[in-house]
């Protein structure tokens, strides 16, 4: 009988530093540091300006951007619903890291070409993301009649940019996006054909599925007396399971880089402002 009652010792002392070994790994969980890596965004765009985001290879996205005309307009455009610039836009993860997109935006008929490759991520031994964009343009619309001397190459516009961005906590993201811009046509005669910019971003989230987020970019190379301003947009992320729905308001009705960078015609001090959407899904 003795011999049972030590068997049984052992197998409760045995049960009891398996017990013990799972409650300190449960601590050990619990004491890991939180770390705060990419995406720093949730959306492949802050509002207007690229954010961070590299869509994961092989991964298959359908990007809808939807700007109404400006709200000043008031009843006569039902405040610009009649008047609504609208691009659907293709993006492939062909590598990780490294996706390709193609679209086409009914503002001046413009298709685009565009890649985006990430180049670092934030970490613990690296305290950014860094990633890399560029986009061609082709404006389709503009016509001979008017430009005698067009050729194919006039219609190319470019963007390149270096995003820069952290992840600071598990609410807020900020971004940098030095910015390039080269239009071999321009609207206006005094405007230079090629352009520097600043682009800086931001995402404070408000709750579980919900943020706001904010971009804006200064042009430096502004012609004076130019009727385009910088771009702002104002906006709000609203996350519902494999969509990333964006409501915003912006002075910019392109969506383009090259459009928006340069060719913000609107003025928030007037109140002509842009109101829209961008829709995500992920297939």
């Amino acid at each position: 009988m003795k011999h049972y009652y030590i068997l049984a010792l052992c197998c409760l002392f045995s049960i009891g530093l398996q017990a013990q070994d799972d409650l300190l790994d449960e601590l050990e969980g619990e004491a890991t540091p939180e770390t705060f890596e990419s995406p720093a965004f949730k959306a492949m765009k802050i509002g207007n300006l690229q954010s961070t985001k590299v869509g994961a290879k092989g991964d298959f996205y359908l990007y809808v951007s939807h700007r109404f005309g400006t709200l000043d307009d008031g009843l006569s455009t039902f405040f610009g619903f009649d008047n609504a610039n609208t691009k659907i836009q293709l993006v492939y993860g062909l590598f990780e890291g490294w996706q390709f997109g193609v679209s086409r935006e009914s503002l001046r008929q413009t298709y685009a070409l565009s890649t985006k490759m990430k180049i670092k991520s934030q970490s613990d031994n690296f305290p950014v993301n860094l990633v890399g964009y560029a986009t061609a343009n082709i404006n389709t619309q503009v016509r001979k009649d008017r430009f005698p001397f067009l050729t194919f190459s006039d219609r190319l516009s470019y963007t390149t940019q270096l995003l820069i961005s952290r992840r600071f906590n598990n609410n807020f993201s900020f971004e940098l996006a030095p910015s390039y811009v080269r239009h071999n046509l321009t609207l206006e005669a005094a405007q230079k054909h090629d352009q520097f910019a600043m682009g800086a971003g931001g995402r404070l989230k408000i709750s579980k599925r919900m943020s706001i987020n904010m971009d804006y970019v200064y042009n430096f190379s502004r012609a004076d007396g130019t009727a385009f301003r910088n771009p702002l947009t104002i906006g709000v992320d609203i996350e519902t399971g494999g969509h990333v729905f964006q409501l915003l308001f912006s002075n910019a009705q392109s969506t383009n880089e090259p459009g928006f960078l340069s060719y913000a015609e609107g003025d928030w001090g007037d109140g002509d402002i842009f109101f829209g959407f961008n829709i995500v899904r992920v297939f």
